[in-house]
């Protein structure tokens, strides 16, 4: 299990202040994969904003895995008590997860021997559609977990990381 706590910066309760990913069967990542992650959860603990519907307010550990084909919330408080569990369905990802690790490999592989304005234009379509698996994150959360846009790109960037596999 890789984590990270922060119970400073943003006084609300609404927001994350701890973040675990179940990492049991991802295998050795590339450093650019790891800087990836590390700067999302750095990112994602300094400023969120998180609360699950039907819940007074947190703040709140995550646990996120990768559980029988369902991307899992686990919720908790900050004495570890669960607060609430939301499955999702990984399917709906596939298909944007795949894409966006193929446009990814294109974008690290142009970093080394691409112009700069060949290496901008792939990152452009690396941020499309890192933004629109932002967005399918939230309107699959809708009614179940409210966030915003910039949580929901730092957490799509750790789904992305719990697709890795061997």
């Amino acid at each position: 299990m890789s984590g990270f706590d922060s119970e400073s910066g943003n006084a609300s309760r609404d927001r994350i202040v701890h973040i675990e990913l179940d990492e049991r069967s991802v295998v050795r990542r590339s450093a650019e994969v790891e800087h990836e992650r590390a700067v999302a959860i750095y990112d994602l603990i300094e400023e969120n904003m998180f609360r699950p519907f039907a819940d007074d307010g947190g703040p709140f550990h995550l646990h996120l895995s990768i559980e029988e084909g369902r991307l899992k919330f686990d919720i908790r408080d900050t004495s570890d008590l669960e607060r609430a569990c939301v499955l999702l369905p990984v399917m709906s990802f596939r298909r944007i997860v795949r894409d966006y690790f193929q446009v990814c490999e294109s974008y690290y592989d142009a970093i080394k021997r691409m112009t700069p304005s060949q290496i901008e234009a792939i990152d452009m379509g690396r941020r499309g559609l890192h933004n629109d698996g932002s967005q399918l994150l939230l309107d699959r959360l809708e009614g179940k977990i409210e966030l915003d846009f910039k949580t929901a790109r730092r957490l799509f960037t750790l789904i992305c990381v719990l697709h890795i596999r061997g």
